[in-house]
């Protein structure tokens, strides 16, 4: 009986973290370094705590930092084994660990507000 792979828990999370860094990534580019500056967009303190306050806010905040660490991680762990540092569950332990705690510090981080 062929053992069961561990790898969809990885690829679900790493799939969502591709989306939002291709869908929400160059927006907020766009609208932190290009519309901001010219002042096109306005992006005071208290429009940003308004929506960093609110629970929706919190929790897409908190979706795009993890889903994005996420999906670096997966990305970094499988660069490392194709180069050949590794590919054992030390290196996936770390790669995933590091993303899990970013994402509970922004979740903590965020909770505080």
């Amino acid at each position: 009986m062929p053992r069961r792979s561990d790898e969809p828990f990885a690829w679900m999370p790493f799939a969502a973290g591709g989306m939002v860094a291709a869908l929400v990534t160059p927006v907020l580019i766009l609208a932190t370094g290009v519309l901001l500056p010219l002042g096109i967009l306005d992006l005071s303190y208290d429009h940003i705590h308004a929506l960093a306050s609110g629970w929706i806010g919190k929790l897409a905040i908190t979706a795009i930092i993890f889903l994005t660490a996420w999906h670096a991680a997966h990305r970094i762990q499988a660069t490392a084994h194709d180069l050949g540092w590794g590919g054992g569950m030390g290196l996936k332990r770390i790669c995933y660990g590091t993303a899990t705690f970013v994402g509970a510090v922004a979740l903590i981080a965020l909770a505080t507000i």
